[in-house]
């Protein structure tokens, strides 16, 4: 018996490891990226998912989107999903916030973390509070990486 499922995240808005189209930016539209999920293992409670900057020029990067309660059997994001919420990011609203790097810092990373819980996230905690609180939760982690820089 494999040790994990598995466990995936994806867009078809973007291959893993390419730029990020520009629709998805906050400059240029700021659309919510469609994510796709695969391989919630077994005996998982909800998912949730933080896109993270961690090459912004702050202490510990910048927070894009963080979302809550979303179904352990989702194989897409559903933001109109009951108990699907979203929590405060680096602007500290609660939707998504698209890249915008500062001019000419060249190429960032933005990481699309979806994580399998054990037990259901209680309210709307940042993402440095869910990571300090529920690491213990976290059955397993997947990522998929999107790039973007402006000139």
């Amino acid at each position: 018996m494999p040790l994990f499922d598995k466990l995936a995240i994806t867009s078809p808005d973007f291959e893993n490891l390419a730029r990020i189209p520009d629709r998805l930016t906050a400059d240029l539209g700021n659309e919510v990226p469609a994510i796709e999920f695969s391989g919630a293992p077994a005996g998982t409670a909800e998912l949730a998912v933080i896109v993270h900057d961690p090459d912004a020029p702050l202490p510990n990067g910048f927070t894009h989107w963080v979302v809550y309660g979303i179904p352990a059997d989702a194989t897409t994001l559903d933001l109109e999903a009951e108990g699907v919420r979203g929590a405060p990011s680096g602007t500290t609203e609660t939707t998504w916030f698209g890249p915008q790097p500062p001019h000419g810092h060249g190429e960032h990373h933005y990481y699309f973390w979806v994580y399998a819980l054990s037990e259901s996230v209680e309210g709307e905690p940042t993402r440095e509070d869910f990571l300090a609180s529920y690491a213990g939760s976290v059955i397993e982690q997947a990522r998929y990486v999107g790039t973007y820089s402006r000139s």
